[in-house]
Protein backbone atom coordinates (compact mmCIF):
# COMPACT_ATOMS: atom_id res chain seq x y z
CA UNK A 1 0.00 0.00 0.00
CA UNK A 2 1.61 3.23 -1.18
CA UNK A 3 0.02 6.65 -0.89
CA UNK A 4 -0.42 8.19 -4.38
CA UNK A 5 1.80 11.26 -4.69
CA UNK A 6 -0.99 13.34 -6.17
CA UNK A 7 -3.12 12.63 -3.09
CA UNK A 8 -0.65 14.16 -0.65
CA UNK A 9 -1.63 17.85 -1.05
CA UNK A 10 -5.28 16.98 -0.36
CA UNK A 11 -4.31 14.93 2.69
CA UNK A 12 -2.35 17.82 4.16
CA UNK A 13 -5.16 20.26 3.38
CA UNK A 14 -7.68 17.97 5.08
CA UNK A 15 -5.64 18.11 8.27
CA UNK A 16 -5.18 21.86 8.03
CA UNK A 17 -8.95 22.15 7.69
CA UNK A 18 -9.36 19.87 10.71
CA UNK A 19 -7.11 22.10 12.76
CA UNK A 20 -8.95 25.23 11.63
CA UNK A 21 -12.25 23.58 12.59
CA UNK A 22 -10.92 23.04 16.12
CA UNK A 23 -11.18 19.25 16.10
CA UNK A 24 -8.55 19.00 18.87
CA UNK A 25 -8.71 22.55 20.17
CA UNK A 26 -10.13 21.79 23.62
CA UNK A 27 -8.69 19.36 26.14
CA UNK A 28 -11.59 16.85 26.11
CA UNK A 29 -11.25 16.38 22.33
CA UNK A 30 -7.51 15.78 22.71
CA UNK A 31 -8.13 13.18 25.40
CA UNK A 32 -10.61 11.39 23.14
CA UNK A 33 -7.98 11.01 20.42
CA UNK A 34 -5.34 9.90 22.94
CA UNK A 35 -7.67 7.26 24.38
CA UNK A 36 -8.44 6.04 20.88
CA UNK A 37 -4.73 5.77 20.18
CA UNK A 38 -4.27 3.60 23.25
CA UNK A 39 -7.27 1.53 22.20
CA UNK A 40 -5.53 0.90 18.88
CA UNK A 41 -2.41 -0.33 20.69
CA UNK A 42 -4.46 -2.64 22.92
CA UNK A 43 -6.75 -4.09 20.27
CA UNK A 44 -4.01 -4.50 17.65
CA UNK A 45 -1.30 -5.63 20.07
CA UNK A 46 -0.93 -9.14 18.68
CA UNK A 47 -0.74 -7.95 15.08
CA UNK A 48 1.74 -5.21 15.97
CA UNK A 49 4.00 -7.69 17.76
CA UNK A 50 3.85 -10.01 14.74
CA UNK A 51 4.71 -7.11 12.41
CA UNK A 52 7.66 -6.04 14.57
CA UNK A 53 8.98 -9.58 14.57
CA UNK A 54 8.61 -9.81 10.78
CA UNK A 55 10.36 -6.48 10.21
CA UNK A 56 13.07 -6.51 12.87
CA UNK A 57 13.11 -9.92 14.50
CA UNK A 58 12.12 -8.39 17.83
CA UNK A 59 10.97 -10.87 20.48
CA UNK A 60 7.53 -10.10 21.88
CA UNK A 61 8.87 -9.05 25.29
CA UNK A 62 11.32 -6.56 23.78
CA UNK A 63 8.79 -5.29 21.27
CA UNK A 64 6.18 -4.69 23.93
CA UNK A 65 8.55 -3.04 26.38
CA UNK A 66 10.32 -0.72 23.95
CA UNK A 67 7.48 -0.01 21.54
CA UNK A 68 3.89 -0.68 22.65
CA UNK A 69 4.30 -0.43 26.41
CA UNK A 70 6.51 2.64 26.10
CA UNK A 71 3.94 4.40 23.92
CA UNK A 72 1.03 3.47 26.16
CA UNK A 73 2.94 4.96 29.10
CA UNK A 74 3.39 8.18 27.12
CA UNK A 75 -0.34 8.28 26.41
CA UNK A 76 -1.31 7.78 30.04
CA UNK A 77 1.16 10.47 31.14
CA UNK A 78 -0.26 12.92 28.60
CA UNK A 79 -3.86 12.23 29.60
CA UNK A 80 -3.00 12.74 33.27
CA UNK A 81 -1.25 16.07 32.71
CA UNK A 82 -2.70 17.69 29.59
CA UNK A 83 -5.22 19.80 31.51
CA UNK A 84 -2.46 21.32 33.65
CA UNK A 85 -0.20 21.82 30.63
CA UNK A 86 -2.91 23.91 28.98
CA UNK A 87 -3.62 26.19 31.91
CA UNK A 88 -2.32 29.78 31.66
CA UNK A 89 0.74 30.36 33.85
CA UNK A 90 1.34 33.69 35.55
CA UNK A 91 4.88 35.04 35.29
CA UNK A 92 6.66 37.93 36.95
CA UNK A 93 7.12 41.14 35.01
CA UNK A 94 10.04 43.56 35.37
CA UNK A 95 9.62 46.68 37.46
CA UNK A 96 9.50 48.84 34.33
CA UNK A 97 6.30 47.12 33.18
CA UNK A 98 4.42 47.25 36.48
CA UNK A 99 1.57 47.52 37.39
CA UNK A 100 1.09 45.35 34.31
CA UNK A 101 0.80 41.58 34.57
CA UNK A 102 1.69 38.71 32.25
CA UNK A 103 0.66 35.12 31.62
CA UNK A 104 2.08 32.38 29.40
CA UNK A 105 -0.51 30.56 27.31
CA UNK A 106 0.36 27.33 25.50
CA UNK A 107 -1.15 27.40 22.01
CA UNK A 108 -1.23 24.63 19.36
CA UNK A 109 1.01 25.14 16.34
CA UNK A 110 -1.27 23.70 13.66
CA UNK A 111 -0.49 20.73 11.42
CA UNK A 112 2.73 18.84 12.06
CA UNK A 113 4.68 16.30 10.01
CA UNK A 114 6.24 13.33 11.80
CA UNK A 115 8.83 11.44 9.72
CA UNK A 116 9.55 8.17 11.50
CA UNK A 117 12.49 5.75 11.18
CA UNK A 118 12.49 1.99 10.71
CA UNK A 119 14.25 0.81 13.88
CA UNK A 120 11.48 1.67 16.37
CA UNK A 121 8.58 2.00 13.94
CA UNK A 122 5.82 2.06 16.56
CA UNK A 123 7.45 4.08 19.33
CA UNK A 124 9.09 6.71 17.12
CA UNK A 125 5.93 7.15 15.06
CA UNK A 126 3.32 7.21 17.81
CA UNK A 127 5.17 8.76 20.78
CA UNK A 128 5.68 12.02 18.83
CA UNK A 129 2.02 11.76 17.82
CA UNK A 130 1.05 11.62 21.49
CA UNK A 131 2.85 14.92 22.06
CA UNK A 132 1.30 16.48 18.96
CA UNK A 133 -2.24 15.48 19.97
CA UNK A 134 -1.77 16.53 23.59
CA UNK A 135 -0.68 19.95 22.31
CA UNK A 136 -3.79 20.26 20.14
CA UNK A 137 -2.22 19.73 16.72
CA UNK A 138 -3.23 17.65 13.74
CA UNK A 139 -0.54 15.39 12.28
CA UNK A 140 0.68 13.57 9.19
CA UNK A 141 2.64 10.40 9.94
CA UNK A 142 5.22 9.42 7.31
CA UNK A 143 5.99 5.82 8.19
CA UNK A 144 9.16 4.07 7.09
CA UNK A 145 9.11 1.94 3.95
CA UNK A 146 11.89 -0.22 5.45
CA UNK A 147 9.75 -1.61 8.29
CA UNK A 148 7.08 -2.50 5.76
CA UNK A 149 4.90 -4.86 7.82
CA UNK A 150 4.55 -2.40 10.69
CA UNK A 151 4.00 0.54 8.36
CA UNK A 152 1.32 -1.34 6.44
CA UNK A 153 -0.47 -2.15 9.68
CA UNK A 154 -0.33 1.46 10.85
CA UNK A 155 -1.60 2.69 7.50
CA UNK A 156 -4.50 0.26 7.28
CA UNK A 157 -5.64 -0.03 10.90
CA UNK A 158 -4.84 3.24 12.69
CA UNK A 159 -7.24 5.42 10.62
CA UNK A 160 -10.19 3.42 11.96
CA UNK A 161 -9.41 4.70 15.47
CA UNK A 162 -8.55 8.37 14.91
CA UNK A 163 -10.47 11.23 13.32
CA UNK A 164 -9.60 11.57 9.62
CA UNK A 165 -9.32 15.32 10.07
CA UNK A 166 -6.79 14.93 12.87
CA UNK A 167 -4.32 12.20 11.82
CA UNK A 168 -3.29 10.75 8.46
CA UNK A 169 -0.74 8.06 7.62
CA UNK A 170 1.34 8.39 4.46
CA UNK A 171 3.31 5.45 3.06
CA UNK A 172 5.91 5.25 0.32
CA UNK A 173 9.59 5.74 -0.38
CA UNK A 174 11.68 8.87 -0.99
CA UNK A 175 9.24 10.48 -3.49
CA UNK A 176 6.47 10.42 -0.88
CA UNK A 177 8.69 12.10 1.70
CA UNK A 178 9.80 14.66 -0.88
CA UNK A 179 6.18 15.42 -1.78
CA UNK A 180 5.36 15.94 1.90
CA UNK A 181 8.34 18.25 2.38
CA UNK A 182 7.05 20.38 -0.49
CA UNK A 183 3.95 21.12 1.58
CA UNK A 184 3.79 23.74 4.31
CA UNK A 185 3.65 22.44 7.87
CA UNK A 186 3.71 24.24 11.20
CA UNK A 187 6.32 21.91 12.69
CA UNK A 188 8.33 18.96 11.40
CA UNK A 189 9.72 16.16 13.57
CA UNK A 190 12.31 13.90 11.97
CA UNK A 191 14.22 10.94 13.38
CA UNK A 192 17.01 9.58 11.21
CA UNK A 193 20.50 10.29 9.92
CA UNK A 194 22.18 13.63 9.51
CA UNK A 195 22.24 13.61 5.72
CA UNK A 196 18.48 13.36 5.47
CA UNK A 197 18.15 15.75 8.39
CA UNK A 198 19.85 18.42 6.28
CA UNK A 199 17.35 17.82 3.48
CA UNK A 200 14.46 18.13 5.93
CA UNK A 201 15.88 21.33 7.38
CA UNK A 202 16.41 22.89 3.95
CA UNK A 203 12.84 22.07 2.94
CA UNK A 204 11.48 23.45 6.21
CA UNK A 205 13.42 26.68 5.69
CA UNK A 206 11.41 27.39 2.53
CA UNK A 207 8.36 27.92 4.75
CA UNK A 208 10.22 29.04 7.90
CA UNK A 209 8.88 25.89 9.56
CA UNK A 210 10.44 25.00 12.92
CA UNK A 211 11.94 21.52 13.14
CA UNK A 212 12.83 18.93 15.75
CA UNK A 213 15.63 16.68 14.52
CA UNK A 214 16.75 13.54 16.33
CA UNK A 215 19.82 12.57 14.35
CA UNK A 216 21.89 9.42 14.64
CA UNK A 217 22.65 6.99 11.88
CA UNK A 218 25.68 5.28 13.42
CA UNK A 219 23.93 1.91 13.76
CA UNK A 220 23.47 -0.35 10.70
Amino acid sequence: MTTPLDAIPAIVQRLRDGFAAGLVRDVPSRVVQLRQLERFLVECESDLLDALRADLGKPATEAYGTELGFTRSEIRHAIAHVQRWCEPRKVRVPMTLRPGSAVVRSEPLGTVLIIAPWNYPVQLTLAPLVAALAAGNTAVLKVSEVSSHTSELLATRLPAYLDAGVVAVVTGEVPATTALLNERFDHILFTGNGSVGKIVMRAAAEHLTPVTLELGGKSP
